[in-house]
């Protein structure tokens, strides 16, 4: 299972699975049980639960404090 500190607000992580737009660079913008994030590609918003983040989730590309 993946360290929650890893990732938070703003992060943007890389998917396993790349989106239809042949991204896999996504940015955290929502956190709580579910987690947001946003194709950094296409603009495209998903909403899936913690545990399947955490599952589909890589790698950070990068942290929340260099994104901000």
């Amino acid at each position: 299972m993946v360290n929650q500190k890893e990732y938070d607000l703003h992060a943007v992580v890389e998917m396993k699975k790349a989106h239809a737009c042949q991204s896999n660079a996504w940015e955290i913008i929502r956190m709580g049980m579910d987690i947001r994030i946003k194709c950094q590609k296409c603009g495209q918003l998903v909403l899936m639960p913690r545990r399947e983040f955490e599952k589909k989730m890589k790698k950070v590309l990068v942290k929340a404090e260099a994104a901000e």
